[in-house]
């Protein structure tokens, strides 16, 4: 029986020590690069047009809970990770100047709290959000 277990290939990247092994799931990496981009000021939310339609549906819902890994794609091998953001930027904001500052907050986080070596942060801005929006989503639920 342990031999078949120890063939089973681990959810993420492992590191193995004399007294074990510790093995990172590839959420666990979402988790901390959407944390790590939605602190970034300018961010407004991550994910597409759909994805935050869904995603604000969903929070809506008794129990439902907010996706910090929506908008963000991950790719975790045994040492490295690379993380694709889809990203919504204040009006206002110079995005390559905000889109630097989440690469190396992402970077950052992750190599930290994983120990993994982040070689790419792809960064798609999807949308720009409008101080008018907020008022009109007020005006909508008022009604």
């Amino acid at each position: 029986m342990r031999e078949t277990a120890s063939r089973a290939k681990p959810a993420g990247p492992q590191t193995v020590t004399a007294r074990g092994k510790t093995s990172i799931a590839d959420g666990v990496v979402a988790k901390i690069a959407g944390m790590a981009a939605r602190e970034v000021p300018g961010i407004h939310a991550l994910g597409g047009g759909f994805a935050r339609t869904m995603g604000a549906v969903r929070d809506k819902v008794p129990g439902g809970r907010a996706d910090v890994t929506r908008g963000v794609k991950v790719e975790v091998g045994e040492r490295q990770a690379a993380v694709d953001l889809a990203v919504v930027v204040e009006y206002g904001i110079a995005i390559t100047e905000v889109a630097q500052e989440v690469r190396e907050n992402v970077i950052t986080a992750v190599e930290r709290m994983t120990g993994l070596e982040v070689v790419e942060v792809n960064i798609a801005v999807n949308d720009v959000h409008l101080p008018h929006e907020d008022e009109e989503a007020a005006e909508d639920r008022v009604r």
